[in-house]
C-alpha cells in the first residue's frame, strides 16, 4: 500500500543559469522633437528630466504578442535551444489589451512551443526580475526544465498623447531570456517585495491612461531601490565590488545614476558598467532590463561571464532584483 503521508517530488536542479537572451523593438523612432509638435515640451526639457533622446513606438497593428514572439524567438536562437525543449513560458507584462486569453499561451503557440505551462505575470516594471526569479525556482524545484521569460509591453496603447509628464517617458518593445539548469548557481536568489501603501503613485487613470506621480516615484526609487540591490547581492553571497554590470529598470536616467552612486558608496567599483538604454529606448516597463542587457551584449559593453546585478521597480509598488552571470 502507498504511504500517503509522503508524496513523491520531482528531482530539481542544483542551480540555474541564463542560456541566452534576445530582444525586439518596433522600427518607428520617435524623437523629442517629434513629441514637441503635439505637446508643450522640447528636447532639452526631456533630456534634463528623464535622459531620453528617442524611443520606439509600435504601429497600430503591431501587438504586444507580435513583439514577444520576435524577442522570444531571438532568445531561443541565442541560447541554441529548440522550442521543443521549452516546457514553461512566463510573460511579464502590464499592457495586454484583454485579460483573457493571456499572452504567454499565444506566444508559445506561435513560436512552436507545444503544450507548455504558460502564464502572464503582472509586476509592472519589476516584472522581468520577478519572472527570472520564478523561472529559476521552478527549475530548481523540478517543476520545469527550461523556461522562456519574455518581458513585453505596448505602453503606447495606454498613454495619453498630450500628457507631457508621462507621454514623454514610455515606449514599446520586448526582451527575453531562456533559463535552464546548471551544475552551479549562476542566477542568485530573488530579493523582492512590494510597498502597497504607495499603490496610488502609479495607476490607470480613467481605466485607460497610465499615470504616475513622478516626483513621489522619483523620491521613493532613489531611496529604496539601492538597498534592494544590496540585498540581492547578499543573498547571492556577493559584495558590491563583485558587480561588473548594473542594470536597473530604465525608468529615468537620473534614477539609474542615483542607484549607481549609492552602490559605489557601498563598495561597487568605479568601472562598473551602468545601463543607460533609456536614452534610446525609453521606459519599456517589464521589457527594459532584458532590452538593455541584449543591447549591451551586442555593443560589447557586457561580455560572457560578467556578474550582472538587475533590479526592477514599478507600479504596485513592486520591486525585485537578482544577480546573475551573463551568458
Amino acid at each position: 500500500m502507498t504511504d500517503r503521508s509522503t508524496l513523491r517530488q520531482a528531482p530539481g536542479a542544483a542551480g540555474t543559469r541564463i542560456l541566452g537572451v534576445g530582444s525586439f523593438q518596433p522600427e518607428k523612432i520617435v524623437t523629442n522633437d517629434d513629441l514637441s509638435k503635439i505637446m508643450d515640451t522640447n528636447d532639452q526639457w526631456i533630456r534634463e528630466r528623464v535622459g531620453i533622446i528617442e524611443r520606439r513606438f509600435a504601429e497600430k497593428d503591431e501587438s504586444l504578442v507580435d513583439m514577444a514572439v520576435k524577442a522570444g524567438t531571438a532568445a531561443l536562437a541565442d541560447a541554441g535551444v529548440d522550442p521543443s525543449e521549452v516546457d514553461t513560458v512566463i510573460l511579464p507584462n502590464c499592457t495586454m489589451p484583454t485579460q483573457i486569453p493571456n499572452a504567454a499561451a499565444q506566444v508559445a503557440d506561435r513560436i512552436g512551443i507545444t503544450h507548455p505551462a504558460a502564464f502572464d505575470l503582472n509586476a509592472a516594471c519589476a516584472g522581468f526580475c520577478y519572472g527570472i526569479g520564478v523561472a529559476s525556482d521552478l527549475i530548481r524545484a523540478g517543476s520545469a526544465k527550461k523556461a522562456l521569460v519574455i518581458g513585453a509591453e505596448k505602453l503606447t496603447d495606454h498613454i495619453d498623447p498630450v500628457d507631457r509628464a508621462n507621454a514623454i517617458i514610455f515606449a514599446d518593445g520586448a526582451g527575453a531570456a531562456v533559463v535552464g539548469a546548471a551544475d552551479t548557481a549562476q542566477i542568485g536568489p530573488v530579493a523582492w517585495g512590494s510597498a502597497g501603501e504607495h499603490v496610488d503613485l502609479i495607476y490607470m487613470r480613467d481605466n485607460k491612461w497610465i499615470y504616475q506621480e513622478g516626483q513621489s516615484v522619483f523620491r521613493w526609487a532613489t531611496t529604496q531601490i539601492a538597498p534592494i540591490a544590496l540585498q540581492a547581492l547578499e543573498l547571492a553571497g556577493l559584495e558590491p565590488s563583485d558587480v561588473d554590470v548594473l542594470i536597473p529598470h530604465q525608468a529615468n536616467l537620473r534614477i539609474v545614476e542615483a542607484i549607481a552612486k549609492k552602490l559605489r558608496a557601498k563598495g561597487a567599483r568605479e568601472d562598473m558598467v551602468v545601463a543607460d538604454d533609456i536614452r534610446y529606448s525609453g521606459n519599456t516597463s517589464s521589457a527594459s532590463i532584458p532590452l538593455a542587457l541584449d543591447h549591451m551584449r551586442k555593443a560589447g559593453t557586457v561580455k560572457q561571464g560578467d556578474v550582472v546585478l538587475a533590479v526592477g521597480f514599478g507600479a504596485g509598488l513592486s520591486y525585485a532584483g537578482q544577480a546573475f552571470v551573463c551568458p
